[in-house]
């Protein structure tokens, strides 16, 4: 729930709000935020499939939303590419993690 709602304030702060930063790195925060919320929902229970499709979902509407709603911020495909990257990459992280740790038993 904590990743949900920190996903919540990077997404939906308004461009006023966000820090400057170097180019690139919002693109590195979306891959950490969307690999946190993958890890997370399968440490939550969540099925893999479910979960994929769900972070995929949202990573569509969240840019959808940065688009149309009074934030100052832009709808950008490829924010929402490394969102579904990140979240690919959070459920390989806990899958190897949890092979690694089955193999050692």
């Amino acid at each position: 729930m904590i990743a949900l709602l920190v996903s919540w304030v990077v997404l939906f702060t308004p461009e006023s709000g966000v820090p400057t930063a170097p180019p690139g790195t919002d693109k590195v925060v979306h891959l950490t935020l969307f690999a946190a919320l993958a890890i997370t929902g399968r440490i939550a229970g969540a099925r893999t499939s479910w979960l994929l499709a769900s972070l995929t979902a949202y990573a569509a509407l969240s840019e959808v939303l940065q688009g149309v709603l009074p934030l100052g911020r832009s709808c950008e495909l490829l924010d929402a590419v490394v969102d579904v990257a990140g979240a690919l990459l959070g459920w390989a992280l806990l899958a190897i993690h949890s092979a690694t740790r089955r193999e050692r038993r």
